[in-house]
């Protein structure tokens, strides 16, 4: 049969009715239990329902094979439900929608927040009204009323129209960076290997003895983990369960490591095996640094700092300073996309692009300025509104250049957004009132970053480029799944949180701040500065090294991600990971790498569909699973 080509209507069609499913099944799994598919960067779930789709080719094949999707098909439904299931994740809108009534409901006259800021919050971008509130918290109704779908109507409608421009104008850097990091550096994108390993035409992956070993191996593991979790007397696997060493440090200044977990994961494993070699060995040596630090503060005594060694602040500085060399590295190819944009000079042929440098540039320009106005009309001071967007944007080109370099498993840069970067450095007073207020409000995309979108698109832009999707439909699919995704997951989430009841969920955490910030005013920070300058400039400084000296093994990118949250978890399988492919490496050579790489994907995906049938289970029986990433 004659393969098919390019994105067509139907994969479009499919691709969007999938989304919603996935944004159902995303939220669903929230509540009732059964993990969090989009906490890391390859998205087990959007797997899962490719794997089903080219199950369901096999069968066409015989009985139908004109339906039958092609590659580039599924490509496009994959690429489509990556920027869904970012929309509906546990860092995006499973983070707004609990922000947008919280205020309200929750306010009383020991917190005072009705006179601290009431006042500074927009009507249209919040639910005030008790009515709609209350059975949103006590459950056990739904969605589905008049006044419940009226009063949520206006907020979804303003916060879809946000993400829409905000993705729009990631989409855009994309788009002026694309050829130059893609077709130029050639980057390796190692995160695409598996969909387009999955969809290859041959079925090559499929066919693999490795692979269905490793795949056996990983379904093995987790479904016996999941039967213990509901019986606890059948044996579970080290895989998944997190042991604590730092008990066995209970001496100063040792005890000062704190929480260091040991657990073995396969799929991290196996993400970690196609990541750069010096990347996989920066990342865990990079994390016995953060843990070294915290015992060598222990013992010069730095009691008088609770947060040393400021983690968070260097690795914010950390992140900005990769986004800084991702701009210097691309400068010369920025300028003559500019030159092009002004004065259309040939010096750079967009004609290969998904769109014209001037068409991007336009439509980037539109969805930033309706992002200023939003935030404006919001209460936001301009100022705020440029320094914040503009360090948002750097850290979104860093995530996205390191993602395109080294297929990293996660960046998720916990509790350091340009919102907190900005008070901890320059201190409350330094902003309005209602400037504090709109920073509770932009918490939901700024609380941790591995749900960042932009890194999502460029990944689907050299999805398209490998498999020779080469029309326009592709963008145009990219651009309809943003609004599809964002209502969807509005509505899944709103459906089931009416069902179910909510205790508040992630709306404590910002308002709580607001109320410390506007209770406690604080001056600039002098040593928070100092920390995210340090990490600033020691990022510059190993990215120096690396291009001075090949033999050079410290990547600045594993210094950025290691003293993360996300690191104590996977660190031990980096070990593993790291370990393995060197030894192939050096034992076997590229060959024996080649060949043993089906292996290393197998544990992926045997992970990941048998996690999501945790997932769907417990959504099923309405009951806590086994999740194989907590």
């Amino acid at each position: 049969m004659k393969e098919k080509s390019g994105t067509t209507l139907r994969a479009i069609i499919i691709g969007g009715l999938l989304a919603i499913v996935n944004c159902y099944w995303i939220m669903m799994s929230l509540m009732f239990g059964g993990g969090e598919s989009a906490t890391i960067t390859l998205i087990y779930n959007v797997v899962f329902t490719v794997v089903l789709l080219i199950a369901g080719n096999r069968l066409l094949v015989r009985f139908a094979p004109q339906f039958v999707l092609s590659q580039g098909e599924l490509l496009t439904i994959y690429v489509m439900l990556n920027i869904a299931s970012v929309l509906a994740s546990h860092f995006t809108l499973q983070v707004l929608v609990p922000i947008i009534p919280h205020a309200f409901r929750f306010a009383t006259p020991e917190n005072e927040w009705k006179d601290l800021f009431w006042r500074y919050i927009p009507g249209w971008l919040a639910v005030a009204d008790e009515d709609v509130f209350t059975d949103f918290y006590k459950g056990e109704s739904t969605l589905y009323t008049r006044a419940h779908v009226q009063g949520w109507l206006n907020p979804v409608l303003w916060w879809s129209a946000f993400l829409s421009a905000l993705l729009i104008v990631t989409l855009g850097i994309n788009v002026m960076v694309r050829k130059q990091w893609t077709e130029q550096e050639k980057l390796s994108y190692p995160l695409i290997q598996l969909p387009l390993e999955m969809t290859h035409p041959s079925h090559r992956l499929l066919k693999n003895r490795l692979m269905w070993l490793a795949f056996a191996v990983a379904v093995g593991i987790n479904l016996l983990n999941g039967l213990h979790f509901l019986w606890p007397r059948v044996p579970s696997v080290i895989s998944g369960e997190q042991y604590d060493i730092s008990r066995f440090f209970s001496e100063k200044p040792f005890s000062a490591i704190g929480w260091t977990p040991v657990s073995i994961y396969p799929f991290a494993i196996g993400i970690a095996f196609l990541m750069p070699l010096e990347l996989s060995f920066s990342c865990w040596c990079f994390y016995f640094l953060w843990k070294g630090e915290k015992i060598f503060g222990s013992l010069m005594g730095f009691s008088s700092l609770p947060a040393f060694p400021y983690a968070d602040e260097q690795s914010f500085g950390a992140y900005l300073g990769l986004g800084g060399v991702a701009i210097w590295l691309t400068r010369k190819h920025l300028w003559r996309v500019t030159l092009k944009v002004v004065s259309n000079r040939a010096e750079i042929d967009d004609s290969s692009d998904p769109i014209g440098y001037r068409a991007a540039a336009l439509l980037t320009a539109a969805a930033t300025l309706f992002l200023v106005a939003f935030c404006f009309f919001a209460g936001m001071s301009l100022w705020v509104i440029l320094v914040f967007f503009g360090l948002y944007f750097l850290l979104s080109i860093s995530f996205t250049r390191i993602r395109a370099e080294s297929g990293i498993l996660f960046h998720d840069l916990h509790f350091m957004g340009p919102d907190s970067a900005l008070v901890k450095m320059f201190g409350t007073r330094r902003f309005w009132a209602s400037d504090l207020t709109m920073f509770s409000f932009l918490y939901f995309f700024n609380r941790a970053h591995t749900s960042n979108p932009m890194p999502h698109q460029l990944e689907g832009f050299k999805i398209a480029e490998r498999a020779a999707i080469g029309d326009r439909k592709f963008l145009v699919a990219m651009l309809l799944i943003i609004p599809i995704g964002s209502l969807a997951s509005f509505w899944a989430y709103l459906h089931g949180v009416y069902q179910v009841g909510s205790g508040g969920s992630f709306g404590w955490g910002p308002f709580r701040r607001l109320q410390r910030w506007l209770t406690i005013p604080t001056h600039f920070d002098s040593i928070s500065t100092t920390f995210v300058t340090l990490g600033l400039a020691f990022t510059i400084l190993l990215t120096f090294m690396r291009w001075k000296f090949i033999w050079w093994p410290l990547s600045p990118i594993g210094y950025a991600i290691s003293g993360s949250y996300t690191m104590n978890i996977f660190w031990l399988s980096f070990l593993i990971g790291w370990g393995v492919k060197g030894l192939l490496l050096k034992q076997g050579g590229l060959k024996a790498h080649r060949q043993m790489t089906p292996f290393f994907l197998g544990l992926i995906l045997g992970e990941f569909m048998m996690g999501s049938v945790w997932s769907i289970a417990s959504i099923i029986f309405h009951r806590p699973m086994y999740d194989f990433i907590d």
